[in-house]
């Protein structure tokens, strides 16, 4: 995985929660996982991710992750097999 993708990756998994974890970041974590991304009706968008699947809500009008859809995705990430590199 690419240095800035880990570094997403390492944000959302951080605890204390962060709030400041770009939603643009995100998707690009996740498109470098492979996962397929639905754009659903609204702002949602749906993630499949070796198996797993999950709607998330697009941010606006800011571009951070809301901290409840942040323990969701940590959750999604989990499910679907994604660990931290040591």
């Amino acid at each position: 995985m690419h240095k800035r993708h880990q570094k997403v990756l390492d944000d959302i998994l951080q605890k204390p929660d962060r709030r400041d974890i770009q939603w643009n970041d995100f998707m690009t974590l996740m498109s470098a996982l492979g996962a397929e991304i639905a754009e659903r009706g609204g702002s949602m968008v749906g993630l499949r991710l070796n198996g797993r699947y999950a709607v998330f809500h697009k941010p606006h009008p800011g571009n951070e992750i809301y901290l409840s859809d942040l323990k969701r995705i940590r959750r999604f990430l989990r499910e679907a097999g994604v660990t931290q590199e040591e």
